[in-house]
């Protein structure tokens, strides 16, 4: 059986680590910055919802799944380097998953496989 208390431990990292980042309003636009958090599933995402002058902007900023006791970044679409940021809140590399790299490149990361 997994860890409870690793899991809800790593559950307040991703939620106050994407909450921070939401914080944080886009420099043109009028765009929203929502966060998700799904923890039931062990989902939590930001999206970026709004209007930058005629376009419309609609897309998820960041993906982390907590799954088999490991963090998994599912989609990254900033310049911050998530797992140096998880890292840095006491996750060990061990149990973060680059799931956005394909299975056979992870090896390389410096982090978990799966």
């Amino acid at each position: 059986m997994e860890n409870l208390e690793k899991r809800n431990n790593y559950r307040n990292i991703i939620k106050q680590f994407l909450r921070q980042y939401a914080s944080y309003k886009p420099s043109h636009g009028e765009i929203e910055m929502q966060t998700l958090f799904d923890t039931e599933q062990d989902r939590y995402q930001v999206l970026a919802i709004g209007w930058d002058q005629e376009k419309r902007i609609y897309g998820c900023s960041m993906h982390l799944d907590i799954k088999a006791g490991k963090i998994w970044i599912q989609a990254n679409n900033t310049e911050i380097d998530i797992a140096e940021a998880l890292v840095s809140q006491g996750v060990p590399k061990a149990d973060i998953v680059i799931g956005l790299q394909p299975s056979y490149l992870r090896q390389y990361t410096g982090y978990a496989i799966a």
